[in-house]
């Protein structure tokens, strides 16, 4: 592949060397690393009018990221100047929008560009992607899509009949004003333990339907002083330091994933004290203690989630909802509880429905692929998808490290590999099929006695079934960095350019 002008067997050429799905914070890094190696032969392909991906789409009340900010920015760009140690949405999207600003990122955005279908023409050596914009050819197609960007609703029996709003927390009806209402959320996941205790003090009352209580640790969010602001600017080695407490904290709940449960003790300790803290009730608390081992699915960290809930004016009922009749919700034990609205926090289809659009050498999208078993090579490369990489795929997340710590390891990876194609004159490359084989049985017999299946709960983290890993990295973040490091060519089919 030659940047600026990538070849292929046919011998025309393609609209775009590498064509990135996505301008979100996996889309915005890969663009900066590309055009500091060189490679400005890309563009971003996103769908909305602007940048941000799920920051700019997630506008619920109280959004906010569950990593600390200094862990959750890039590496490359550090951000002194963050005004809580939790960053709320509205302070990421602006953080990335500096930094894409910055590195001049715009000029390779193209928006309004929803990549609806694509596919490999093996006879031309490149991808056609069928767009809202119009037909794209590109020798190279990365898919930088998020995966939380889909919202599952769950088919409930009568639900369209119900005639007052209903939404979910990705689609927020803000137009909608709950003052006083009678409100349903349905789901306690991580977005929801972050609205409700906004919308609490508003509503007349809210019912929270929750079929298994979250572990909840303590967030100790907090504004930043002007002067801790000012030192971190001045002696950027402070903020470095920072950095890698807050990446050492989170890798610590590895202990109880990856290495022996008893490590949970400790971690679940500090649930429970937030919990008898918080929570004054014995009988609440026996409806909000969890029974599966912390880790099996995710942790949340919230100072007001729990406070909510023994308001006079919420209800918890630990049924899951059965069906709608009219404005009545009726729960799995019998119970009926009439609403005036239904908030949905039953989270997103994982892998994202934008994996049914990209079909490879054979035709099959990776939908497909990944239903008959979440395969990959390391996360990031997938066999009979020639030139195509990805970034968050099957093995590749950790469910104790920031997502933007293994984005900045598979940023590195893809870049590599496109210079090694420019070094070696090729122009197809693909990672063979034994090597992704080998791969995956290593993580399945990775994750086999992980917390993920032997901890005793369900998650987006396991398979339908509960059987396999759905696709999460099942080892220490450091080891998937030392594996992405370069770019393992030997593990690949490489073929010369036309």
């Amino acid at each position: 592949m030659r940047q600026g002008s990538s070849s292929n067997g046919a011998g025309s050429e393609p609209d775009i060397g590498v064509a990135v799905i996505g301008a979100g914070f996996a889309g915005i890094g890969l663009s900066i690393n590309l055009e500091r190696a060189g490679i400005t032969d890309h563009a971003l392909l996103e769908r909305a009018d602007a940048l941000g991906g799920t920051w700019r789409d997630n506008t619920y009340p109280g959004c906010a990221c569950d990593v600390a900010s200094h862990l959750y920015s890039y590496s490359f760009a550090p951000n002194p100047d963050w005004t809580r140690a939790y960053g709320q949405r509205q302070e990421i999207l602006e953080y990335l929008q500096a930094v894409a600003a910055e590195h001049d990122v715009e000029r390779r955005i193209r928006y309004g560009t929803d990549v609806r279908h694509s596919q490999w023409d093996d006879e031309r050596k490149l991808w056609v992607l069928e767009t809202s914009a119009g037909t794209i050819t590109a020798s190279v197609l990365v898919s930088a899509v998020g995966p939380f960007g889909d919202a599952v609703v769950p088919d409930l029996p009568g639900l369209e009949g119900f005639e007052g709003p209903k939404f979910h927390s990705l689609h927020w009806d803000h137009g909608h004003d709950l003052t006083g209402a009678r409100v349903a959320v349905i789901g306690t996941g991580a977005s929801a333990v972050q609205f409700v205790p906004k919308i609490q003090k508003q509503v007349g009352k809210l019912t929270v339907f929750q079929r298994t209580p979250p572990w909840i640790l303590p967030r100790l969010d907090r504004r930043t002083s002007r002067i801790e602001r000012e030192l971190l600017r001045r002696v950027p080695i402070l903020q470095k330091l920072q950095r890698g407490a807050l990446y050492a904290s989170v890798e610590s709940l590895g202990l109880v994933i990856l290495v022996n449960r008893r490590f949970r003790h400790g971690f679940e300790a500090l649930g429970r004290w937030q919990l008898r803290r918080q929570v004054k009730d014995p009988e609440l608390r026996a409806k909000l203690t969890p029974d599966y081992v912390i880790g099996c699915k995710r942790a949340i960290l919230s100072d007001s989630y729990l406070p909510a809930l023994t308001r006079e004016n919420v209800e918890v009922v630990t049924s899951a909802v059965t069906e709608v009749r009219g404005n009545t919700v009726v729960a799995a034990d019998g119970s009926e509880h009439e609403v005036d609205t239904i908030i949905f926090g039953t989270g997103f289809d994982v892998p994202s429905r934008g994996a049914d659009r990209i079909r490879g050498r054979h035709g099959r999208s990776i939908l497909e692929v990944y239903n008959e078993r979440p395969q990959s090579y390391l996360g990031t490369a997938i066999a009979g998808f020639p030139n195509f990489f990805m970034m968050l795929g099957p093995f590749s997340g950790a469910g104790n490290q920031s997502a933007l710590y293994t984005l900045e390891s598979q940023m590195a990876y893809i870049t590599d590999a496109l210079q090694t194609m420019e070094q070696r004159g090729a122009g197809v490359v693909e990672v063979r099929a034994d090597v992704q084989e080998a791969f995956t049985d290593f993580a399945e017999r990775r994750s086999a006695d992980t917390v993920w299946l032997q901890g005793g709960c369900s998650s987006y983290y396991t398979t339908p079934d509960g059987t396999k890993n759905a696709g999460l990295w099942p080892g220490w973040s450091l080891d998937f960095r030392r594996r992405t490091r370069r770019f393992d060519a030997e593990q690949y089919e490489l073929e010369p350019a036309a």
